[in-house]
């Protein structure tokens, strides 16, 4: 969006919610000066809105709004998916950490809005779908946050990710004993949000085949759901393992194969995440940061990184679905400005991006144009 040159831009709508002209695209703006901000090589040209009266900028369209400096973006997001905490990226990008804090929550709402963004365009889902829960921990060990990660099980594309935070400890549901079924709300809660935000990519005339381990919340979030006829469960248990270096037996063969899009997708997780390593203390604090920083791993493994790094395969999961010719930068990725009630998000996605999830913190508040 910096890019255009400022004789060829026009604005495409208003960027105030509360204008006629912001849901559609309307011609009725005139030139209203300029401006050159400190560091900046040219003038940012700006644009009255005939519906509102109110004024805007090219910046307004621009991912780096009300950024001084516009340049750390990119290098931001980068090393954040290169593992880097916060204080390493402030030394090697010479700012402060809470400039590294604040560019973190503004990354992890454009991954949000982007996210339901490509979901929106994406005509329909002919593959299965391989679930299962990211188990970390919110600011201590006794607040454990399972994260839910919905990947396709051919393109390894993530379509999904929700929280599902539960009281830590306790014994695993798929390995009680027999006559001892007990379902955790959370994860039930969580599985079915996603079953309903992936079964309308379904054509009707087919059903959603779910790859899934033997957990027991999958077979009740299944039941309760209105639509279960279309819902397909393909269980694989997780069988019992032997001790590190033995060999695995034909169920742990069959189970690791079928599940391999998201266990590769955990692992990675651990790796590019230091607050989800196993060994940290350096937990996330707050459930909406976690989930922001997991959206924006996912959008980065869907559209910047190869599929396969040890294989000559260079293509990224949104090729396979055909989103895109080409695997994309930083840079095209946060090319424009999103905004949420153009996107239009899901209930929980929206309750992540304002900060309304967890009860009892403040929530997003914002004063200018959302």
């Amino acid at each position: 969006m910096e890019s255009v040159h400022a004789s060829r831009f026009r604005p495409p709508f208003c960027p105030w919610p509360e204008c006629s002209a912001h849901s559609v695209r309307l011609e009725g703006f005139q030139r209203w000066g300029s401006y050159r901000p400190p560091n900046h090589p040219h003038r940012i040209p700006r644009f009255r809105c005939n519906a509102c009266g109110r004024t805007c900028s090219r910046q307004s369209f621009s991912a780096t709004y009300y950024l001084k400096r516009r340049e750390l973006l990119s290098a931001v997001a980068a090393d954040l998916a290169a593992c880097s905490a916060h204080r390493q990226i402030a030394r090697s990008n010479d700012c402060s950490k809470t400039t590294v804090t604040r560019m973190a929550e503004r990354l992890g709402r454009h991954a949000i809005l982007f996210h339901t963004f490509c979901l929106s365009n994406i005509p329909e889902l002919s593959e299965a779908i391989v679930h299962d829960h990211f188990e970390t921990f919110i600011g201590r060990q006794d607040h454990a946050l399972g994260i839910g990660t919905a990947v396709g099980a051919t393109s390894w594309f993530i379509y999904d990710v929700d929280p599902a935070p539960h009281r830590g400890s306790g014994r695993r549901p798929d390995r009680i004993k027999k006559g001892f079924l007990r379902h955790s709300t959370p994860y039930v809660a969580s599985i079915r949000r996603t079953i309903r935000a992936l079964i309308s990519r379904v054509s009707s005339s087919s059903a959603l085949e779910c790859v899934v381990d033997g957990r027991i919340d999958y077979r009740i979030a299944a039941k309760k759901e209105s639509s279960r006829h279309r819902v397909d469960l393909r269980v694989y248990p997780n069988p019992k393992r032997g001790p590190k270096g033995s060999p695995r037996s034909q169920e742990a063969i069959e189970r690791d194969w079928a599940m391999f899009p998201v266990d590769q997708l955990h692992q990675l997780l651990r790796h590019t995440c230091s607050d989800h390593k196993r060994e940290t203390i350096s937990f996330g604090r707050r459930l909406e940061s976690i989930l922001g920083r997991a959206h924006l791993i996912a959008v980065w493994k869907n559209f910047i990184k190869a599929r396969s790094e040890r294989k000559p395969d260079r293509s990224t999961p949104a090729m396979r679905l055909g989103l895109t010719d080409a695997p994309w930068r930083w840079e095209r990725l946060l090319s424009r400005r999103l905004f949420p009630t153009r996107t239009r998000p899901s209930g929980s996605a929206s309750k992540l991006y304002w900060k309304r999830w967890t009860p009892g913190l403040p929530e997003l508040v914002r004063k200018h144009a959302a």
